[in-house]
């Protein structure tokens, strides 16, 4: 059969050659595999849709590179149907395929976009999980960019150090040194995508499938959806005013790690104390197990200085030690590390470099230079007086509005709060009504692990973060929610 140019339309933009290849290969495919197709010679075809051959040439060649077309001398141009023969043709008569085969990852990852986390976007009341960005100080990061690529040393245009830049490396352990307590050597350091990524590599080298891991119930959503890629199975340890209740760890004891957020947990924003951070460990001792320790909000304290990690209090070597940039610079800039025991750092490494090679070098040499020349820390108060601002407008306006009915917890560190509700249906009620009204809330009965321990006060309430905008948004968020709410 001949190929029938009729119908072949194009736009009369750019691209005419393109656009032509992909109508003759649409048509091409739809074609019966059993037909032999003529195609029509390059000048006919030009004089057919009014088009330059040249046009029609290119269109071809791109049939030819691709084995959709083929030509004999003396004869012309054909599609003998080989390419439409790969495409399946659905047979009312054949069978019905088997069902599509599914590794367990991708029955894990099943549903999972629909329980990521409200993130995309501008910043809004009370989204959680973002610090005042607002306020990042652009012109001297893109000054330090600026300079760096003006100067950048071809060392630094090649491929790096899986670790990250030593120099950074070095530059982060006196800052742990010296702002939280945690002495550490730079070659115990490993730059990461941020905290997730460091927490999946964390979970990657340490854990088989079937493994347990102890985790705080409610949890950091995030956190387990990593560690269960990894195959791991979840076993929620109830919360209360001190953190995780590690009185529990004793009925796990074939748990092969444990993840925690002392410093200010998510989302219930209580801190481990002293006490149960010396339990976790003598058990982690006792019964070989690792921690992964995320110092989430770790630099936000407002009241007396940031409380020293998990790993500084570590003598054994089993805490493996989160820490992002996110929360300090920006999220967008995905940029953390981890602090490893001596005997995993090979591993770690070699398993960071089977993934994505290296940090970018551009990112690591700016952060080292916004670190050296004292931008950090300044950068730090900063938030932290920011945070503390937006934290105190949220309580001033709240309690005459709602604190009868619904008082807020002391919040004392971090970007966040939470107040219990009674119910379930209570908790469903207002965070609807609030994102009616423009407002996002989170309801905690989203962080929690089902069918395991749980404080009945961690059933139901509502989860606010407070730092992500200002003091002018906050106080009309609220006045939204009063619109809303009984």
């Amino acid at each position: 059969m001949n190929l029938d140019p009729a119908g072949i339309t194009l736009d009369g933009g750019k691209g005419l050659a393109k656009q032509l290849y992909l109508a003759l290969r649409q048509r091409i495919l739809a074609t019966p595999d059993n037909y032999r197709i003529k195609l029509p010679t390059s000048r006919n075809l030009a004089l057919a849709l009014q088009l330059s051959r040249n046009t029609v040439v290119r269109a071809y060649e791109q049939l030819y590179a691709e084995g959709i077309i083929s030509s004999r001398v003396g004869d012309g141009t054909y599609a003998d149907g080989l390419a439409a023969a790969a495409v399946p043709k659905p047979d009312a008569r054949a069978p019905a395929a088997p069902a599509m085969w599914q590794s367990s990852m991708l029955q894990r990852l099943s549903g999972y976009e629909e329980r990521r986390r409200m993130s995309d976007g501008p910043a809004r009341a009370f989204r959680l999980g973002i610090p005042a960005y607002d306020l990042f100080p652009n012109q001297i990061w893109g000054r330090l960019q600026s300079q760096f690529w003006r100067h950048a040393p071809l060392a630094q245009m090649g491929y790096g150090d899986a670790a990250g830049s030593l120099r950074l490396r070095e530059l982060i352990a006196a800052y742990l040194r010296q702002a939280r307590g945690l002495v550490c050597d730079p070659s115990q350091i490993m730059m990461t995508a941020g905290a997730q990524h460091g927490i999946a590599l964390c979970a990657q080298l340490l854990l088989d499938a079937g493994d347990k891991v102890a985790i705080e119930n409610p949890c950091y959503p995030s956190a387990a959806a990593a560690l269960t890629m990894a195959g791991a199975q979840l076993i929620g340890i109830a919360l209360d005013q001190d953190g995780m209740d590690t009185s529990q760890l004793a009925q796990h004891v074939d748990c092969r790690m444990a993840y925690v957020t002392p410093s200010h947990q998510y989302p219930v924003g209580v801190t481990l104390s002293l006490a149960r951070r010396l339990e976790l460990l003598a058990w982690a001792e006792r019964h070989n197990t690792w921690i992964i320790e995320d110092d989430y909000d770790g630099e936000y304290r407002y009241d007396g200085t940031p409380l020293a990690p998990l790993a500084a209090l570590d003598h054994g070597g089993r805490v493996l030690y989160v820490g992002t940039f996110s929360k300090i610079a920006f999220p967008g800039l995905r940029l953390g590390y981890l602090v490893l025991p001596p005997k995993l750092v090979p591993a770690l490494i070699a398993l960071r470099a089977m993934g994505d090679r290296h940090p970018p070098a551009a990112d690591q040499a700016v952060m080292a230079e916004f670190i050296a020349a004292g931008h950090f820390q300044r950068h730090i108060r900063r938030m932290r007086r920011a945070s503390r601002a937006r934290r105190d407008a949220l309580m001033e306006v709240w309690t005459p509005l709602f604190g009868q009915q619904l008082p807020l917890p002391k919040v004392a560190a971090g970007l966040h709060l939470s107040l219990p509700l009674a119910s379930t249906g209570q908790e469903t009620e207002l965070v609807a009504k609030a994102l009616a009204a423009g407002v996002e809330i989170n309801p905690l009965s989203r962080f929690r692990l089902p069918g395991q321990n749980l404080n009945p006060h961690h059933r139901a309430g509502l989860v606010l973060g407070f730092a992500g905008v200002d003091e002018m948004s906050i106080r009309r968020a609220l006045m939204s929610l009063q619109q809303v709410w009984p």
